[in-house]
């Protein structure tokens, strides 16, 4: 776009959550930049934000912006009299200052669909679902990339990933680029807003999560996610794995709706185990070919992929103990995924047995953390029939665990993070592998769960 500057310069604009990601900076930076009139109001106080005020105070020091911050709590004024909000990913479905917003009949905006907006030449490839997206997306930006030079596009990505930003593209994207986009939930809120969706899609599965979000209301969850093809038009295509038949139809929408087979994808080179990752693959070829990328390209590429990290990564292996990153599943269900992918994958992973009373296990399970308000009784059933450890990091979820279920392995829960992987350590054997899949949330002992990962990567590639 390249009037976007004019289009943003002097907007009155309030930014409803700066966070420390880095996303809700990028835009922020972006729009300072363009010379809109900002308000940047957040929860977190001026302290808990330090590193992303930093950046743009410095902006508007060099009068490059202008910049009013309001920190440690949210006003009803900042809400009127404006001409656009953008909201952060997760503000509340009931919050009173988008209804003050709404009231005042003022623009709600989110980073991706805001892009769009102003970009409506851009070609968008969005993915979604509860598990699945970010390894979907990673796989399409990275065998797109691979063959730019087939498709004679540039290829960006975006939505949600760390630290990135959408908006700020506008700077680079040029008529008949594709922009890949990982998209959870609360960003297709926006969506629904604008009532647009991407031209290709594709919905991974849909599984309990975020209920604590969502207040118990699967449907509600739903009709968020649902915005990913709902405004789809003839043209545009509709890609799910096998187990979304059941939440959606061929009548749900007006696309092209395509169902993967793993099996085409069975025999192919592939780092990451699990059945479940074979079909996220799948899903990643059948985009490539809507592109008539010859299947030899997409093959090399896939053959050549290293996996990304905290999704079931291989992290190190340590006086003969594999220990794997799963920092990422931060559900029961995709916990339970990850085992069973290992059980599969790894030889003596799980129950191996000629007669039951023959039994070993070798799986060494870290998880726990704050409660999302979930049912846990399948996640026990498969730690207890796959698992010889579990090393526990405290929080809400945990005490749930604890109080509410029984394991019936041997377990422990753990000072401090550090403390938990201490304990998993300890207990195992050359061998054994150590799983990191959290299945709870990570707030209360951290911001966020990237900061977890980097915690757990930085004490595993430090052991001596």
């Amino acid at each position: 776009m390249n009037d976007y500057r004019k289009f943003f310069k002097e907007k009155k604009i309030t930014i409803m959550g700066l966070g420390i990601l880095g996303r809700g900076l990028g835009y922020t930076k972006f729009l300072a930049e363009c010379g809109a009139d900002l308000i940047v109001t957040d929860l977190k106080t001026k302290e808990q934000l330090a590193t992303s005020v930093k950046v743009l105070k410095s902006l508007a020091r060099q009068d490059l912006a202008k910049i009013k911050f309001v920190l440690g709590e949210h006003r009803l004024q900042d809400f009127r009299n404006r001409d656009m909000i953008i909201k952060s990913a997760g503000v509340p479905l009931d919050s009173i200052y988008i209804k003050e917003a709404k009231k005042n009949k003022i623009p709600i905006e989110m980073d991706v669909s805001l892009f769009i907006k102003c970009a409506p030449e851009v070609m968008i490839i969005g993915v979604t679902g509860t598990r699945g997206k970010s390894m979907t997306a990673t796989l399409i930006y990275e065998i797109l990339k691979a063959n730019k030079k087939f498709l004679k596009r540039k290829i960006y990505l975006g939505g949600n990933i760390r630290g990135l930003a959408t908006l700020p593209l506008l700077k680079k994207v040029n008529k008949g680029d594709i922009l890949v986009c990982e998209l959870d939930s609360w960003q297709l809120q926006g969506f629904g807003d604008d009532k647009v969706s991407p031209n290709i899609s594709v919905f991974t599965s849909f599984m309990p999560d975020h209920m604590n979000y969502y207040k118990n209301s699967m449907k509600k969850y739903f009709n968020d996610k649902a915005n990913i093809f709902k405004f789809q038009k003839k043209d545009d295509v509709l890609i799910i794995r096998p187990g979304m038949k059941k939440f959606i139809k061929k009548e749900d929408t007006k696309s092209k709706l395509i169902i993967i087979n793993k099996k085409e994808v069975a025999n192919w080179k592939f780092i990451v185990p699990g059945g479940h990752q074979r079909e996220n693959l799948a899903c990643a070829v059948e985009v490539a070919r809507q592109f008539d990328i010859p299947i030899s390209k997409i093959k090399k590429t896939i053959a050549n992929f290293k996996g990304i990290e905290g999704r079931l990564q291989l992290l190190r292996i340590y006086k003969g103990i594999k220990i794997y990153n799963d920092n990422n599943a931060t559900t029961p269900e995709a916990t339970i995924a990850g085992i069973e992918a290992l059980v599969e994958k790894e030889p003596h992973v799980g129950l191996v047995a000629s007669h039951k009373s023959d039994m070993w296990l070798n799986i060494i399970l870290i998880c726990g953390g704050a409660d999302k308000k979930l049912d846990l009784i399948d996640f026990v059933k498969v730690i207890n029939r796959n698992c010889k450890f579990v090393s526990l990091i405290p929080g809400t979820g945990t005490d749930k665990l604890i109080k509410n279920y029984k394991l019936k392995i041997k377990n422990e829960i753990g000072k401090n993070f550090k403390d938990v992987i201490q304990k998993a350590i300890a207990y195992a054997k050359k061998g054994d592998i150590i799983l990191f899949s959290p299945a709870f949330a990570s707030f209360g002992m951290f911001n966020n769960e990237y900061e977890r990962n980097d915690l757990f990567v930085r004490i595993i590639k430090g052991l001596k």
